[in-house]
């Protein structure tokens, strides 16, 4: 049984006194139906799962009926399982498949009897679909492949050596020899086999590499099916620039070049089809930004962007080289970079970080630039020996006008700090994260000065 991080949310969610569905999106295959399952059959006296792809017919329940009571009564009969006011979780997973279920959440939640979580995988390319979103009756959390922590977790890493690993990071001490190098390998693990719950499941019960990419390239040919099934123009185009991905990381400044498709290609042409990969949650864009500066979001320069996919150890696999010895070796030349900065858009995306970069001619490029709060965090991610040579990185931070505090370069190295910049080993961004939400954050509104 693979611990992940979603079940203590799921937990919190549950206790909340007058809670709102919960809607967990994601790629396919990142373990979303298995953990919600789990915490359902659990946590709750009755249980109730309705899959939409499993069982179409079930969209029957909704069709036609004109309350919430006549709702209740169709999921009664179709399922054959009892429902208790106050102790019954429903499941409607891959609800895209039912636009009328999404839209009656929001009458399901203000009855109040039951709690309700919905799962998709393709919701963002479904929306047109949906008549009435139930805004204000959902709360969304966004789910990705098991990041390196939960990664560490399956494969026996224990608890104190997080903790250790977390005050050296917190403190900025250097971690001790020994505990340095196995983390490196299994960071290099981490890359090639990646987040995919059955697939993390397989190296570990196995630890064959072999079936690991078996499983892999399953997937991958699975998201095929996906474009061809569920994009209702373009099926060529976005499956073409899926199976592209790879080989566009692999060149020199890593830019998705629309002119490796065709010469005469325009973006306008193709923007709805990267959209599509995006909120399939199949890849993660990061767009160019003309000047670090807050807000970052109006700095994107939308034409200028790299992609990269979902996960890593899927991205190894489609490579169709023989990469995944060649980084089990620690030899991350720049032939893979764009592999090694993969594993950091992912690492990044699930630490809650929008993708970013900065590239200006002469002066090289940044590969991140990330916000936390009004903070921009300049990360630079190094796979050699000569991690401390960062020409581009210096520029950013010796602009004025820009005024960043700190820069960041993830490292084969041990932690260190010099000047501006601080060095972390690269299995240490487990801990760089994004400011979390307040919880109950109340504020008070003084109206006294119009009381006169």
């Amino acid at each position: 049984m693979l611990k992940r991080k979603i079940w203590e949310y799921l937990c919190e969610w549950k206790e909340q006194p007058q809670k709102k569905a919960l809607l967990v999106t994601g790629a396919r295959q990142i373990g979303k139906t298995y953990i919600i399952r789990r915490f359902g059959q659990e946590k709750y006296r009755h249980f109730v799962e309705i899959n939409f792809i499993e069982s179409p017919a079930a969209a029957g329940i909704f069709r036609n009926a004109s309350d919430v009571n006549m709702i209740v009564a169709n999921i009664t009969a179709f399922t054959g399982k009892s429902l208790e006011p106050g102790d019954t979780l429903i499941f409607f997973d891959e609800i895209q498949e039912c636009p009328q279920a999404r839209t009656a959440i929001k009458f399901l939640v203000e009855d109040g009897r039951f709690d309700y979580i919905e799962s998709g995988s393709l919701l963002g390319v479904n929306y047109k679909e949906v008549q009435s979103y139930p805004v204000g009756f959902e709360d969304t959390f966004r789910m990705y492949p098991m990041d390196l922590e939960e990664f560490l977790w399956a494969n026996g890493v224990k608890p104190e050596t997080i903790h250790y690993l977390k005050d050296c990071y917190d403190h900025c001490t250097a971690v001790s020899d020994s505990i340095h190098d196995t983390m490196l390998q299994l960071f290099r693990y981490y890359m090639v086999v990646g987040g995919m719950p059955a697939v993390v499941q397989c190296f570990v019960t196995t630890h064959d590499l072999g079936k690991v990419i078996e499983l892999q390239r399953g997937i991958l040919e699975l998201y095929r099916q996906d474009i061809t099934k569920y994009s209702r123009t373009d099926k060529a185009k976005i499956k073409d620039i899926f199976d592209r991905i790879p080989s566009e990381l692999n060149e020199k400044n890593k830019r998705f070049i629309l002119a490796s498709i065709q010469k005469s290609s325009r973006m306008e042409r193709y923007r709805d089809c990267f959209a599509w990969l995006a909120d399939a949650g199949v890849s993660l864009p990061c767009y160019n930004v003309t000047e670090p500066k807050i807000p970052l979001k109006i700095n994107e320069k939308h034409n200028l962007f790299k992609l990269f996919l979902v996960d890593t150890g899927l991205l190894c696999a489609a490579s169709l080289e023989n990469v995944q010895y060649e980084i089990l070796q620690n030899h991350l030349d720049i032939n893979m970079g764009g592999i090694l900065e993969n594993m950091f858009a992912q690492i990044f995306c699930a630490n809650g970080f929008t993708l970013r970069y900065f590239d200006k001619k002469n002066r090289g490029e940044v590969d991140f630039i990330l916000q936390r709060g009004r903070e921009i965090l300049p990360v630079e991610i190094k796979s050699g020996s000569s991690y401390k040579t960062h020409a581009a990185l210096n520029y950013v931070l010796q602009v004025e006008d820009w005024n960043l505090s700190r820069g960041y370069v993830f490292c084969p190295g041990n932690i260190a700090q010099e000047g501006k910049i601080t060095y972390y080993p690269l299995y240490l961004a487990m801990f760089f994260k994004q400011e979390p939400i307040k919880k109950n954050w109340i504020v008070n509104v003084d109206l006294s000065a119009l009381e006169s």
